[in-house]
């Protein structure tokens, strides 16, 4: 499958998360050590308030985008994307809050991945500006 892929119908198919919660538009780029996805801000997104997407919504779009990786490998083996938490997040900054219109594109780095447990770094920009990043570590829920 070529890349990027902004079907939302199959981007549901890569996240557990469903509307309105889905913070992942686009899967940009793919490999074993990391994804790249974006999100463009919509008025009618539920972290938006006057104008600006919020810092809980940034730190949702990150972690999606770290499910974008998990639910993409499972994609490609025909098996579903499996659910998974958000076991920790570290030193995440936020430098600005991005506007509605704006699209986020979100670099993430697979520093380790064992057991279902996979610790990434983040990186969030917005027109090549770094708007936030950090650390965080998800966990695959145990079917």
């Amino acid at each position: 499958m070529s890349l990027p892929i902004n079907n939302p119908d199959l981007i549901k198919k890569f996240i557990p998360q469903r509307e309105p919660i889905i913070m992942v538009d686009v899967l940009l780029d793919f490999d074993e050590k990391k994804v790249v996805g974006g999100l463009t801000i919509t008025e009618d997104n539920i972290f938006v308030a006057n104008d600006d997407f919020n810092e809980p919504g940034i730190v949702e779009h990150m972690a999606q985008t770290v499910a974008l990786h998990t639910g993409y490998r499972y994609y490609l083996r025909n098996e579903d994307a499996p659910t998974g938490y958000i076991g920790s997040i570290r030193n995440i900054e936020v430098k600005r809050l991005p506007k509605v219109g704006e699209s986020i594109v979100t670099e993430t780095q697979i520093l380790q991945e064992v057991m279902g447990v996979t610790l990434v770094n983040i990186t969030s920009k917005v027109n090549d500006e770094i708007i936030s990043f950090g650390e965080m570590r998800t966990v695959i829920a145990p079917e």
